[in-house]
């Protein structure tokens, strides 16, 4: 298929693209507009329950993060999101339907409780039909889990297990997501702790910018040897599923458009 040049904004203030936005079904999120012009994006059911999100400083991760838990949350979602900056989702402070935290030790605890949901939800045997789908939105994972590990060597016990609770609450996310309807989409590197192994095909939708041939050999093996980056600046990704690769213009979602959309979805200039 003949490619075009990407769009230098994809701005969720156009009314059309809006309208596609909120046209989509539940569980499917629009991560942006290719080179082809085909529409990109991640459906958790049916294909991925996890995103893997991979970008070198200021390749727009955050911003990414952002619109895709914004996009779920409109559909009925709840959000767990961990802001290790503190200042990087301001707009999920607030929210009825989103507990945000940004202190480690608000990070632990919020993982510990995901692993009591994770439980609960497990127990109701598949019948979650009213359960709201609950998306782990986790920027900075990999200075996060370090910090997480270092947390739990400050007070951990003899008898008490070596690997943090909460970095193995998170874990266990990933492999049991799917089936308590629990969705993590994850901002961090390869050689983070939750990304080795196996854990690594959980994540099914993996978006790359600003990558190393190293990164993109291991996160995404399968489509082929490492594309040639021809638009460095924010913005741009190369999103890889069933082993195919699409250039990307992403969704320029700001804090005020998520929170006014979210707040008062009848708002047009949302």
């Amino acid at each position: 298929m003949k490619k075009t040049a990407l769009l230098t904004m994809l701005s969720f203030a156009d009314p059309d693209l809006r309208a596609q936005i909120e046209a989509l079904p539940e569980g499917t999120a629009l991560i942006g507009i290719s080179t082809t012009g085909k529409a990109i994006a991640v459906d958790l059911d049916s294909e991925s329950p996890h995103v893997l999100v991979c970008t070198a400083s200021g390749g727009g991760s955050t911003t990414m993060l952002r619109s895709l838990t914004a996009q779920f949350l409109h559909q009925g979602a709840h959000a767990l999101v961990l802001d290790p900056k503190r200042i990087f989702h301001l707009w999920a402070k607030g929210l009825p339907t989103v507990t945000h935290r940004g202190n480690i030790a608000g990070i632990h605890d919020a993982l510990l409780g995901l692993a009591t949901e994770l439980e609960r939800r497990l127990d109701l045997d598949g019948n979650l039909d009213t359960v709201p789908r609950l998306i782990v939105a986790v920027d900075e994972a990999n200075a996060t889990l370090y910090r997480l590990a270092r947390y739990w060597e400050t007070f951990r016990q003899k008898d008490d297990p070596k690997t943090s609770p909460a970095i193995a609450a998170l874990e266990e996310a990933l492999w049991v997501g799917r089936a308590a309807r629990v969705h993590v989409i994850f901002d961090g590197h390869p050689q983070s702790t939750v990304l080795k192994g196996a854990a690594r095909e959980l994540f099914a939708t993996v978006i790359l910018a600003r990558f190393t041939a190293d990164t993109w050999k291991v996160l995404a093996p399968a489509a082929g040897p490492a594309p040639k980056q021809r638009h460095p600046q924010r913005g741009h990704f190369h999103v890889v599923q069933h082993g195919e690769v699409d250039e990307t213009q992403a969704i320029q979602m700001t804090d005020a458009d998520v929170v006014t959309w979210l707040t008062d979805p009848d708002d047009p200039t949302a």
